[in-house]
């Protein structure tokens, strides 16, 4: 195992395999350009229960049943769980996982929660430890909301740079067997600090620690942004993808056509959520989706995918704190074997075009 980790990376030697993944979101998520790419959409927000948060932890049983079931398993058959979310005290991962008779291992990395649960089920699978493990997380506007800004019924007007936490959830199961797209590797990353207290501007707060684990990959596996058919993060929103190709270019980097970031790619830019998408279920709703399928079929041959975090709570907000920013990456790979090209752009063209034309609309209407 030593010789397979290279400073922040770990390069996995028995290529944990994606058997599973599943991806649920809200009616607003539902509404974005990849809304019939989800397995669920939401027909509100309450899904059925009388709370938003027992609506989030009945989201995410529903994702981690969803991902199971694809993966043609019983949850007996997971050896253990690893999920988190953004609600004090991870409750909706650990109340979800009471309806799982399996061992459970609860984290906390905001954001970032995605690739880091990843990372470690990969881990604990390549090392010979488990054969199946499921990771999972989720996020909701409303339990989000109330959380860290203000109660809902005030209204309160957004400013700006705030991003929409996204009402989604994700769940992928890896095994040490199967035929399924390949994690080839994990980097996990430091907690930045450049000294954003603003808790409205996530984009900036998380953009440094963005770069750093991206240097970090491409330094670690000898790569460059062209080696990889899609490189993604999640979820840094318009700004603060704007922020991290400016600090990847002074770095000597130039993210191209390659690059996108899930705040942005969740919503169009006239649904009113300013610079964009946000929360665990962000990236991780699109990942299990439009990434994984498209890995499946040999469409993406590989991709980077890197999860960023805010690092802050309601009290070190009131304090007066800034916000420490964590990123953590892992490097997917398709099994499939085909002479056709990598990537096939038009699809992704489709999208893209989607947005630009909603972009220059939004535009136009505030000039």
């Amino acid at each position: 195992m030593l010789k397979e980790r290279k400073e922040q990376t770990i390069v996995f030697k028995n290529k944990p395999r994606i058997i599973g993944n599943y991806s649920i979101v809200g009616p607003k998520e539902g509404k974005g350009p990849f809304g019939k790419m989800f397995d669920y959409v939401m027909k509100d927000d309450f899904f059925g229960e009388k709370t938003y948060e027992k609506a989030e932890r009945k989201m995410l049983e529903h994702a981690i049943f969803g991902a199971t079931d694809k993966a043609k398993l019983n949850p007996k058959d997971i050896d253990m769980l690893v999920c988190g979310d953004l609600l004090n005290q991870i409750i909706t991962s650990s109340y979800a996982a009471r309806a799982y008779d399996i061992s459970y291992l609860g984290i906390f990395s905001a954001c970032s929660a995605m690739a880091l649960s990843i990372g470690i089920g990969a881990s604990m699978v390549n090392a010979g430890y488990f054969q199946n493990v499921a990771c999972a997380t989720s996020s909701h506007f409303s339990t989000a909301e109330r959380q860290f800004r203000f109660p809902l019924e005030l209204g309160n007007q957004r400013p700006p740079t705030s991003q929409w936490t996204c009402t989604a959830s994700g769940c992928t199961v890896i095994s040490s067997e199967g035929r399924g797209p390949y994690i080839d590797s994990v980097t996990f990353g430091k907690v930045m600090d450049f000294g954003i207290s603003d808790v409205n501007n996530m984009g900036a707060a998380m953009a440094p620690a963005a770069m750093e684990t991206m240097i970090s990959v491409f330094h670690d596996t000898k790569t460059t942004p062209d080696d990889y058919d899609l490189i993604i993060t999640g979820d840094l929103g318009k700004l603060g993808a704007e922020i991290l190709m400016d600090l990847m270019e002074q770095q000597g980097y130039k993210l191209r056509e390659n690059y996108c970031d899930c705040g942005q790619m969740m919503f169009y830019y006239d649904q009113n959520v300013l610079m964009g998408g946000s929360g665990c279920g962000c990236s991780a709703s699109i990942f299990n989706s439009y990434v994984i399928e498209r890995l499946k079929t040999g469409q993406l041959k590989n991709v980077l995918y890197i999860a960023t975090g805010a690092l802050l709570s309601t009290t070190s907000c009131q304090q007066g704190e800034s916000v420490p920013g964590i990123a953590h990456a892992i490097v997917v790979k398709s099994n499939v074997v085909t002479k056709s090209k990598t990537i096939t752009k038009k699809e992704k063209n489709k999208i893209a075009n989607k947005v630009e034309k909603q972009l220059s609309k939004f535009k136009s209407e505030e000039n």
